[in-house]
């Protein structure tokens, strides 16, 4: 048990892990303010554009005894359509598609500037300097 112990603190431990959970933590907490975007700022204009209905209400009703004219309410009632739902979702994700790619396509010309720049010379190790002090050495005799 100890040894499967370590091996479990290990791999969590791993910077890869501990990145993807970060990763994943922030993606949810990203994904409700796309979320928020999309449902308190988006939709409505778009809502107003044509004709002042709010997305989400927009359903076709596949039963006959579908009265409703509220989402909640005609799903109460029977089978529906729910078409406004589907369009907010993908709404969303073509919002979210687009910031991603904006913010990968940012950070590859930041990773392509820096792999450009001239890397500083390193410092000589000990061995370089102690054959460099012989040769001088050797010089001058």
């Amino acid at each position: 048990m100890g040894g499967m112990w370590e091996e479990f603190k290990k791999f969590a431990l791993k910077g890869n892990v501990v990145d993807l959970a970060v990763a994943v933590i922030i993606g949810a907490a990203f994904g409700k303010i796309v979320e928020s975007v999309v449902g308190d700022l988006f939709m409505p204009i778009i809502g107003a554009v044509l004709g002042g209905l709010d997305f989400t209400n927009y359903f076709l009703p596949l039963s006959k005894s579908v009265t409703a004219t509220s989402l909640v309410e005609a799903k109460k009632q029977g089978a529906v359509l729910a078409y406004g739902s589907f369009l907010t979702i993908v709404i969303n994700f073509a919002i979210i598609a687009a910031i991603l790619f904006v913010a990968v396509k940012a950070i590859t010309r930041l990773r392509a500037k820096e792999a450009a720049k001239p890397e500083a010379p390193k410092a000589p190790t000990e061995e370089v300097k102690l054959l460099t002090e012989i040769r001088d050495a050797l010089v001058k005799r």
